[in-house]
């Protein structure tokens, strides 16, 4: 019972459930300072566009009268108004989209769910316990969990879930690392449920989480895969966490929302995503052994798969009550590896879904699904350019730029804020412009950079250094 209460709070604690909120962002000394700095800067940006309007009108008459001045500002007002038609275009979507309801206990599924680890120590013990309290029925569950060579406790602290749990999870251990995607395929090749369910080992589902993942492939048989709803476990801990937190909830709850109405939502996340098992074996050799340049593709599982399960004419949709709460990168260094990551599997899965994307890959409209595409390449495409005009701009006019940047961000993080304030914390939501802030000036370099090392597979994220393993071996070494 204990350690039910326990979960519970972890997970109300992260979803802004605290008694009073107001004391809680307060209680953050940091907090206060970092959000009027940011506004500060944004309202001084604006300012600066009034006092200085007719020095920003010679330049602009300065520019036009030249070729490449009037070309820059032509393509820069067409760029303006393709993604303010963009965005107009997925809010009508998503003002469509509708949750299927979850299905009642008879009409449920055998469902296997599979929790790949590799040095995740105590999070995969948090993990498994939070699936065996979730309310599928028992017998219907099959919870597989594989360490993959972990260098740390983690296969200790998965015979710790076994010795709880009994026989309602199976362990399993790989005998080297060998990486996420094949740690999954052993569970696809184990697992006897009729749709497979992937969780990540440092995530938390609610109670309710996997029947509503299930529910779609009951509903529709057009369903091949359906993706969860991320939310930030650990975003009281670090001020990365809290800010990706508002990011987060745009990103999942708007966006995938919209691509859902499509039927086309472009990645099922590697925290929380839900198969139809005929889709999986369709792919599963082909996934298994994808390449890349070459190489042997060791990154973007999540989006590979949805990828080839689209291709099989199958649609995937997004579940918005189907809560995960996973941890995510406290210091730069793990960010920016994170987010390298995700751009290289982003620049890969765009090459692979483009070879069938314009065919008659499935029935039905698929002009939705192209347009999504074509929004992914046009970010490709303008990556370099947008980083070489940014550098022009910080040399030639740098007051231009800072001052326009930063108001650009005030309106466009609007849209962000306003879109959490409304569902949630209306003080958690200004957290939106902070890291619009810090990805402008500090993360800028990661789509350009990921685009050129596109063919470079490391995971990055989760090796542990000498002095972790030097901790861990003394630990091994004291007698229990």
């Amino acid at each position: 019972m204990k350690r039910s209460t326990s979960l519970d709070t972890s997970i109300s604690k992260s979803n802004n459930e605290y008694k009073n909120p107001v004391e809680k962002f307060i209680s953050n000394s940091r907090s206060p300072i970092i959000l009027i700095g940011t506004f500060l800067l944004m309202f001084g940006a604006a300012a600066s566009f009034y006092f200085l309007q007719p020095y920003f009108e010679e330049i602009y008459l300065e520019r036009m009268n030249t070729v490449w001045g009037s070309v820059l500002v032509i393509i820069g007002i067409s760029l303006l108004i393709v993604k303010i038609s963009f965005l107009v275009y997925i809010l009508s979507l998503y003002l469509r989209y509708k949750v299927i309801k979850p299905v009642s206990d008879k009409q449920l599924p055998l469902c296997t769910v599979i929790v790949p680890a590799y040095n995740e120590g105590e999070l995969v013990y948090k993990t498994l316990i939070s699936l065996a309290e979730s309310d599928y029925p028992m017998e219907k569950l099959q919870l597989i969990s594989i360490d993959d060579g972990s260098q740390d406790d983690t296969w200790q602290w998965m015979k710790k879930a076994k010795k709880e749990l009994g026989n309602r999870v199976s362990i399993y251990q790989q005998s080297k690392n060998k990486g996420k995607r094949h740690a999954l395929y052993r569970g696809f090749n184990l697992g006897m449920g009729d749709v497979f369910i992937t969780v990540d080992s440092d995530s938390i589902v609610k109670k309710d989480t996997l029947r509503i993942m299930v529910s779609p492939f009951i509903k529709n048989k057009e369903c091949g895969a359906v993706a969860g709803n991320v939310r930030v476990l650990n975003r009281e801990k670090a001020l990365i966490p809290r800010m990706l937190n508002v990011s987060f909830a745009f990103s999942f709850e708007f966006i995938r929302s919209a691509q859902s109405t499509l039927g086309s939502v472009l990645c099922t996340p590697g925290a929380l995503s839900a198969y139809r098992r005929e889709a999986v074996f369709n792919c599963r050799e082909e996934w298994i052994n994808q390449t890349f340049m070459g190489q042997v593709s060791k990154i973007g599982e999540d989006r590979a798969m949805t990828n080839m399960i689209l291709k099989q004419g199958y649609k995937v949709f997004f579940q918005r009550t189907a809560y995960v709460y996973t941890n995510i990168p406290e210091r730069y260094k793990n960010l920016y590896k994170m987010f390298i990551r995700w751009e290289r599997s982003n620049v890969r899965e765009n090459i692979a879904m483009s070879k069938f994307a314009f065919e008659n890959f499935r029935e039905g409209s698929k002009s939705g699904t192209r347009i999504l595409l074509l929004n992914q390449w046009l970010k490709m495409i303008m990556a370099y350019p947008a980083l070489f005009l940014m550098l022009f701009f910080i040399i030639t006019y740098p007051v231009l730029f800072l001052s326009s940047t930063l108001v650009s961000i005030l309106v466009f993080s609007s849209i962000q804020a306003l879109f959490y304030a409304r569902k949630n914390s209306i003080l958690e939501a200004f957290w939106a412009y902070p890291y619009s802030v810090f990805y402008a000036f500090t993360l800028f370099w990661i789509t350009p950079y990921a685009i050129v090392t596109a063919g470079r597979g490391g995971w990055l994220t989760r090796d542990l250094t000498k002095k972790q393993l030097k901790k861990q071996q003394i630990v091994a070494a004291i007698p229990s």
